[in-house]
């Protein structure tokens, strides 16, 4: 049974012929088929799981985290997590250290090496964007360049949102500094 149209697939027929997508889609379904074509296309063939990545840019953007909240803000179980952050930090990308608040419990954060794993993909995404960017008529790429700070604000509406939902307050991170607020 169909929901709608593929907007992803219809984005990507209209892109791949030159042409724009449907006119149902809207800004939204747009910005979203761009970003998940983006994604694939950057780390091709790809290195870590799409949920690995952002449990990195999670302890990019929070700190420091224990594995039960980096479970819930990824929508796993706490032992597939376990698991991933072990991978993780078997490729040297994060560290655990004893939680000083509670010794049963670690914490997780970046290393050097994650801090530039994430930089660079950010980075290649960033190119290949600037790069499509490139191929479009002028006016195009002046609506776009007009729109960078509703995107920017749209960003910021996401990293709020998501911290809202952090599920423990008192790891939850300073805006803008990442560092831990103590509750």
């Amino acid at each position: 049974m169909s929901t709608g149209p593929d907007l992803g697939a219809a984005a990507d027929a209209a892109l791949a012929a030159g042409e724009y997508a449907e006119p149902e889609m809207n800004a939204g379904a747009a910005l979203h088929a761009l970003s998940a074509a983006v994604i694939r296309f950057v780390e091709h063939p790809r290195q870590l799981s799409l949920t690995s990545v952002s449990t990195l840019a999670a302890l990019d953007r929070r700190g420091e985290c224990r594995i039960t909240e980096l479970a819930a803000l990824q929508g796993v179980a706490q032992p597939s997590m376990t698991a991933l952050v072990g991978s993780l930090e078997q490729a040297g990308l994060v560290q655990r250290a004893p939680d000083p608040t509670d010794r049963r419990a670690v914490l997780v954060s970046l290393t050097p090496s994650g801090r530039s794993y994430l930089s660079t993909r950010r980075r290649d995404g960033a190119e290949r964007l600037t790069t499509l960017i490139a191929r479009l008529p002028d006016g195009d790429a002046a609506a776009l360049a007009a729109a960078v700070p509703a995107l920017l604000r749209l960003r910021e509406l996401q990293e709020e949102a998501m911290e809202l939902n952090a599920p423990n307050p008192a790891h939850k991170a300073e805006p803008k500094t990442g560092k831990r607020i103590q509750a």
